[in-house]
């Protein structure tokens, strides 16, 4: 399975932004999915996850009423609504996926990943 995120780029404080995460390969294999993001010299940070049929979700606290994660199956795609940015959002954001169907926030259970978008937000 490859993961191929795109949709980052430079944006303004307030301003939104959707993430995409196109599965190839044995892409019916996958069953949750989710979002990470990393800060150079930190450590990567949930983000939000989803089920394979996209009725659960989870989500980072933090980030639960700005980002919104849904996912359309039948064309492989992942994606990541986030809203009202701000300069802290700023990271390299990742996708992954696993072969279980349990979300979980803990990345070291996902099995493939992209090599991850940056998303810049100024003030």
């Amino acid at each position: 399975v490859q993961l191929q995120a795109s949709g980052g780029g430079t944006v303004q404080t307030g301003d939104s932004l959707r993430l995409s995460c196109v599965a190839s390969g044995r892409a019916d294999s996958i069953n949750a999915m989710g979002w990470f993001r990393q800060v150079p010299g930190k450590e990567r940070e949930f983000v939000a996850a989803i089920s394979r049929d996209g009725t659960v979700t989870r989500y980072s606290r933090a980030l639960k009423l700005r980002f919104r994660i849904s996912r359309v199956n039948s064309i492989s795609t992942l994606y990541l609504q986030m809203n009202n940015l701000e300069p802290e959002d700023t990271a390299i954001y990742y996708c992954a996926a696993q072969r279980s169907l349990g979300l979980t926030e803990d990345s070291s259970l996902y099995d493939f990943w992209g090599k991850g978008t940056l998303v810049t937000v100024s003030s």
